[in-house]
């Protein structure tokens, strides 16, 4: 791994994700496959005046053990210092960095009930903080840099090492660290997806229309959403950009308003579990029918952990012509190959992308049509071959992107 490099991603992770400001401490929650990159992003960290990092590490491993030998009645089991050591910090206005790269394949075979029951759980004594967190309470950040199992996925005719390596010299063009001043080129890149989400918030589309091969979809939008993008804004007001890379434009559907079929055009790998090739069908916002041609108990058991995940929480509109796509690479990981394509997500809504969502209380989120549960999972349905309108109170329609491209000049 070149020292260089994993400079240059530590600064931007530091500098742009996170912004780190002076005196203000970072919680960070890591695989121990990552190690080399929590150690640099630590001591950046330090160097622009952060007073204590916190690391909290987990292992891809002994998830797998778990699963393997632990008592099947188990599961509901949360060692629950650790939210409420999550929360703590949330509250103190600490930053919070995610850095995973696990194996696609972790958990394949293993019992989909267990899995979901066990993220179920977490989820469950995580949500308190995760609500500071995601309403950008504080800055956060997640990224994934290659590690050995996953590189190994996407590149299985090569040996993991020479698979790794290979990963790298990618991600260095993804992330934008092919550049004598990343930073930079970061900050332009963020304020060109800031035009974007200013011009669709402003537009106001009542409704949304997705047509490809196997979608058909309408998604009815909350009055006064918001469309957020690139960077974001903490409460105080602090820039920061939840996730490196990123290419999206987002926001929330209404929950009570999307009719239509969709299909998946990537892999979606949930928790160690591949979902391919998988079609679903809303009714008045919900789910009512799906299909998987592989890890359809999966897909069935993420879509019944509880009644908000039947329905969308994210809409967001990503290029086909984006850096992650021009790669042709199946990523296996949500992160990138989310912003790879346009997609949607089963489950919580941002209250962030509804105009004083952050200050509702939930019945008032719940009146504007924002959408409440334990899980967020984004799922891919982009492609060469999508358009997608807005469509606006009177009827009219408004290109948004024809064959996968912005239909639009900003």
């Amino acid at each position: 791994m070149d020292a260089k490099l994993l400079e240059k991603y530590a600064k931007v992770i530091t500098e742009v994700g996170l912004n780190l400001q002076e005196g203000q401490r970072l919680f960070i929650a890591a695989e121990m496959n990552t190690a080399p990159l929590v150690r640099e992003v630590t001591a950046k960290a330090y160097q622009n005046g952060c007073p204590l990092v916190t690391v909290l590490w987990s292992d891809e491993k002994l998830k797998q053990i778990r699963h393997e030998f632990a008592p099947c009645d188990s599961f509901e089991e949360y060692a629950t210092w650790i939210a409420d050591g999550i929360l703590e910090n949330a509250k103190r206005g600490d930053a919070y960095l995610s850095i995973t790269g696990l194996d696609p394949d972790l958990l394949a075979g293993y019992d989909p009930e267990l899995i979901a029951l066990e993220l179920k759980t977490q989820a469950k004594h995580l949500k308190k903080a995760k609500q500071i967190i995601s309403g950008n309470g504080v800055q956060w950040t997640v990224v994934c840099p290659p590690t050995p199992k996953w590189a190994g996925k996407i590149f299985p005719e090569i040996s993991e090492e020479k698979a790794e390596e290979k990963l790298w010299d990618v991600m260095e063009k993804l992330c934008r660290l092919n550049y004598d001043d990343p930073v930079a080129v970061w900050r332009k890149h963020l304020s060109d997806l800031g035009k974007r989400h200013t011009y669709l918030t402003e537009k106001q589309f009542e409704t949304l229309h997705f047509r490809g091969p196997g979608t058909d979809l309408k998604i009815g939008m909350p009055k006064n959403h918001l469309w957020k993008g690139g960077g974001g804004k903490t409460l105080g007001g602090v820039d920061f950009s939840a996730n490196l890379p990123t290419e999206e434009v987002f926001s929330m559907p209404h929950r009570e308003k999307v009719d239509g079929v969709v299909r998946s055009t990537k892999p979606l790998n949930y928790y160690g579990n591949l979902i391919e090739n998988f079609s679903i069908t809303f009714e008045k916002g919900r789910v009512v029918d799906f299909s998987a041609e592989k890890g359809e108990a999966t897909l069935a058991k993420m879509i019944e952990a509880d009644e908000g995940a039947k329905m969308l929480g994210e809409v967001a509109l990503v290029p086909h012509h984006s850096p992650i796509s021009e790669s042709g690479l199946i990523f296996y990981n949500t992160l990138f190959d989310e912003n790879a394509a346009c997609h949607l997500a089963l489950g919580s809504a941002y209250r962030s992308c509804v105009k004083g969502g952050t200050e509702m209380s939930e019945n008032e989120l719940a009146e504007a049509g924002v959408n409440d549960s334990l899980i967020h999972v984004d799922f891919m349905i982009g492609s060469g071959d999508i358009d997608v309108d807005g469509i606006n109170a009177d009827g009219s329609i408004s290109p948004i992107m024809r064959s996968g491209e912005w239909a639009f000049t900003v």
